[in-house]
Parts: structure tokens; C-alpha cells; sequence
């Protein structure tokens, strides 16, 4: 008689999935470009892979660290780490944070590669697109004799070829096409649908904090390709926006991709925020960066702040939201991890701006110590598209994740 009993293997119960968004549900406004089947696979093998590096493999540079890295040290040195310069040398001695940090820079410059190719091939269609859009638009405000500052000139910020600033061709809106459509890939969709998460949550912010506020103009510096301004524009469609960036091919584009996306209140201001000496004084009632600061010198961060004094009306707000300062409080292994991307992601600023005392500097450009704000906010995402990423709380990045803090000032 045969046996009723199945030699099969059971099978192992579905897991729920637990990674990123598909790359297909990204918002798709006027200036997006068309990608391939295997273009999509890249940026979502490239998706995956950076929150697995974050969430598998980081968790294992912390305990190496604790059990291998921080002994080895005390047992050579006969004490403990000083500093996180000490602690990131030590790390780059252990084979398991080298083997992280060599797959991160490798998922940073594959995704560049990924997203030069999709535009490149497509570089005469998009460069027409904007120029369609933006032709003889008096919002659109660039100067081809603005000398560019060397430290946007002279670097390709988070290996982003010809950072912010390089044109190709006259027109050239390639570069931040780039920017836009594989911020996804670095994220993991923790951004949301049009990368505008963290407008989404200064807007909200703003409205929050300070729910009497109705500013006529608002000034956004260091606007990049305006997907942080958008929302901004939006939560106030009365006011009239500025937004300032020292790429021209940036501009061009945010202001394209904001006429495809209907919002029609923002001047995109080609200018060097360290000298806004066009703009009169006492003329905006917000000015805000978002993740701006860490891009600039150490030495034009004080006149930054001079210039949001001199710009702003009494009463107005202005906040800057940027990555956590390095205290006392923060563990120097978290402080070393989040210093990766000033020596192995062509952030060079990252690591300065995180220890400089952005109080006092705000007091010495005018604003009074008991009018200083802080804060902090967390990315808006669709949780209707993006349903993992916004409930992810797993993810660490020390940088990447979608949470800043926000250090302002009252006039």
C-alpha cells in the first residue's frame, strides 16, 4: 500500500516584505525621464542594497567595534578613545567596516552611473523640455558672471559628476535630472513620492510651530533643484518664494519641474548665499535651507547667517535643517559613522559643520540667544505608496535617515 504521507518539503510561510518601495510608484511630473525595465532593476537593486547595508550590515560594524576595535585599541594605548578622529582610524583597520564602507561608496557611485546614463541618452529631449518651459519665464533669474565659489566649483559633492554647477551643453538640465531620479536609490523612497519629504516636513513644521505666521516672502538658500521649496510654496500659495542656488542647471530645472507640477509662486534666483547684497534688507518674513549648511565652507557659514539677519523683517523666522551636531552626549562611535561622508563621499564640510557651535554663530551675526529656536523633524512620506517606508524605523544611516534638526532664530 503506498504511503500518504508526502515526501514534499513544507513549505516555508510568506514573509511580509520589509524593503523599499518599487521603484514604478516614484511620482513621474513633466521633467522626468523615461526609464527601461533594467533601468528600473538597477535603482531598485540599488534601493535594497543601501537599506540593507543599513539595517544588516551596520549593526555588525557596531559589534566588531565593540569587540575587536575598541579592545585592540585600549589594549595598545592603555585607554580609551579621545576623539571619533581616533575612533574612524581604528575602524579602518578591521576588515568588517572596510567591507561595509567600500560597498556604500560602491552603491553611491553605481547610482550616479545609473542616473548619468538614463539622462545622457536622453539629454537632448529634457534639455528641450525646459527650455520650452522656461524660455522668457522672469522667473527663471541667472547669471552666467557669478563667479562660482570654490567649494561647489572644485568638488563633486556625494559623487555627483560636475556637482551642482557643470553644464554640458548650453541648457543642460542633465545634472540634476540625475539628482532627482536617483534620490530614490539612496533613500529608499524614505523621501516619498516626489522627494519632497522634507519640505513636507518643514511645511507641516512651520504650520505647527508657528500657526499665526502668513509671510508674504519667503526665501529658500541653497535650493538645489527645488524639491525641499515646493512644498513650502505650496502650505503657502499667497507668498511669494525665492529660491537661491549657485547652479544654473539646478535652477533651470527646479523651475521646469515646478511648472509641471502646477506650482507657480517661486522665482529660482541664480546667487552665492554668502552675498545676497542684490536683495534689500528687512524683505522676507521666513527664510529657511534644509539640508544646505554641511555643503558650504567653514568660512561663509557666519556670513550666511549674517545675510538671513540683515534679509529678514522683525518678527520673521529663519531655521536651518541639518544633521545633528556632534555633543558631549553622542557616542564618538556614532560621531565616526556619521563622519563617513566627509572622507569617502566627497562631502568635505560634512564633518566641520557638525561641530561648530551654530548658536553663537547665529548670536554674532545678530540674532538674540533667548530668540534662538531648535527643533527637529522627520520626512513626510505617502504612506498610501510608500507604505514600508513610512513606518521603517529600523533604518540607521547615521546621515541618511530621514530626520534632521532644525536651529533657527525669531527676529
Amino acid at each position: 500500500m503506498s504511503s500518504l504521507v508526502s515526501d514534499k518539503p513544507k513549505a516555508e510561510p510568506a514573509r511580509a516584505y520589509d524593503g523599499p518601495p518599487d521603484y514604478r510608484v516614484v511620482g513621474q511630473h513633466g521633467m522626468y525621464p523615461q526609464l527601461s525595465h533594467d533601468e528600473i532593476s538597477r535603482f531598485n537593486f540599488l534601493a535594497h542594497m543601501n537599506r540593507h547595508l543599513s539595517t544588516q550590515i551596520m549593526p555588525g560594524v557596531k559589534e566588531a567595534f565593540d569587540a575587536r576595535v575598541e579592545p585592540k585599541f585600549v589594549a595598545a594605548n592603555g585607554r580609551g578613545f579621545k576623539d571619533r578622529h581616533e575612533v574612524r582610524k581604528a575602524l579602518l583597520k578591521d576588515t568588517l567596516f572596510q567591507w561595509w564602507s567600500a560597498l556604500r561608496r560602491a552603491t553611491m557611485e553605481t547610482r550616479q552611473q545609473a542616473g548619468r546614463w538614463v539622462t545622457l541618452r536622453q539629454a537632448d529631449h529634457l534639455n528641450a523640455r525646459a527650455k520650452a518651459l522656461t524660455e522668457h519665464d522672469q522667473r527663471l533669474k541667472l547669471n552666467p558672471d557669478l563667479p562660482l565659489p570654490r567649494y561647489v566649483e572644485a568638488i563633486d559633492h556625494h559623487c555627483m559628476p560636475g556637482s551642482y554647477h557643470t553644464e554640458l551643453t548650453d541648457g543642460d538640465v542633465t545634472g540634476p535630472c540625475n539628482y532627482d531620479i536617483g534620490i530614490f536609490a539612496t533613500t529608499g523612497g524614505m523621501l516619498g513620492r516626489y522627494n519632497d519629504g522634507g519640505g513636507q516636513a518643514i511645511a507641516a513644521w512651520v504650520k505647527e510651530t508657528l500657526p499665526n505666521l502668513r509671510p508674504k516672502r519667503i526665501l529658500d538658500i541653497g535650493a538645489g533643484l527645488g524639491h525641499n521649496v515646493l512644498p513650502i510654496a505650496q502650505a503657502f500659495p499667497d507668498a511669494e518664494v525665492v529660491a537661491i542656488d549657485v547652479g544654473a542647471p539646478m535652477l533651470r530645472y527646479g523651475l521646469a519641474r515646478a511648472k509641471t507640477m502646477g506650482v507657480d509662486n517661486i522665482s529660482f534666483v541664480q546667487g552665492d548665499v554668502s552675498d545676497l547684497s542684490d536683495l534689500a534688507d528687512e524683505s522676507f518674513d521666513m527664510i529657511h535651507s534644509c539640508m544646505f549648511l554641511h555643503e558650504t565652507s567653514y568660512a561663509s557659514m557666519p556670513k550666511i547667517f549674517a545675510e538671513t539677519h540683515r534679509l529678514l523683517k522683525p518678527g520673521g523666522i529663519v531655521f536651518h535643517v541639518e544633521q545633528p551636531q556632534y555633543t558631549p552626549e553622542m557616542p564618538l562611535f556614532e560621531q565616526a559613522m556619521r563622519d563617513w561622508d566627509a572622507f569617502y563621499n566627497n562631502e568635505p564640510f560634512w564633518t566641520k559643520m557638525h561641530e561648530v557651535d551654530l548658536d553663537s554663530w547665529m548670536v554674532s551675526a545678530g540674532f538674540a540667544r533667548d530668540k534662538l529656536l531648535h527643533s527637529g523633524v522627520a520626512a513626510v512620506v505617502d504612506p498610501d505608496v510608500f507604505p514600508q517606508a513610512a513606518k521603517d524605523t529600523k533604518q540607521e544611516d547615521y546621515g541618511r535617515k530621514a530626520a534632521w534638526h532644525v536651529v533657527g532664530a525669531v527676529k
